[in-house]
């Protein structure tokens, strides 16, 4: 069973940057897609970015697209999300998601509990 545990996750005014981390364990990491998705009050979860393992290709969100970037350490089993010129709309929990797909992908088999992110105008 693979756990998740995001963290990083904060109050930040528009224009800030943070870094969100998720630490993955209990499976073999380097062998997973690893997601970020994120949730605002009233709306449908977005999937804003993932990092496959198998070939490297990574996914972007439009809307987030030379703003966030996304990385792994597969020496410490963790996948960040670096997000720069942040904006009030960026405001939601942010989820990080795990899957042992070989290709990106839309469904993911684990998730972790997520982590606040307001971005203050």
């Amino acid at each position: 069973q693979v756990q998740l545990v995001e963290s990083g996750g904060g109050l930040v005014q528009a224009g800030g940057s943070l870094r969100l981390s998720c630490a993955a364990s209990g499976g073999t990491f380097r062998r997973y897609v690893m997601g970020w998705f994120r949730q605002a009050p009233g709306k449908e979860r977005e999937y804003i970015a993932a990092n496959s393992w198998s070939d490297g290709s990574t996914y972007y969100l439009d809307s987030v697209k030379g703003r966030f970037t996304i990385s792994r350490d597969n020496g410490k089993n963790t996948v960040y999300l670096q997000m720069n010129s942040l904006k009030p709309e960026d405001t939601a929990v942010y989820y990080c998601a795990a899957d042992p797909s070989t290709v990106l992908t839309y469904t993911y088999a684990y998730w972790g509990q997520g982590t606040q992110v307001t971005v203050s105008s």
